[in-house]
């Protein structure tokens, strides 16, 4: 039984480098860093790595969504 994980084009991955956040959100990869250095985006530090975790960035958009009747 084969229990690696799917790497179909389609598996979103679970953590986004700067720039495809960026991409993702429109954005410039400087604005996303200043998001970041803010603590206004959720981020995760490995050594030197900076990497948002998708589920919270789609979070993020969602809790900051302005819907206007």
């Amino acid at each position: 039984m084969n229990r690696e994980p799917s790497t179909s084009p389609t598996t979103q991955p679970l953590l986004l480098r700067v720039d495809e956040a960026a991409r993702l959100l429109s954005l410039s990869r400087s604005k996303v860093y200043e998001l970041l250095s803010a603590g206004i985006l959720p981020v995760v530090v490995c050594g030197t790595a900076r990497r948002i975790p998708f589920a919270a960035l789609a979070a993020w958009v969602e809790a900051h969504t302005e819907y206007h009747p």
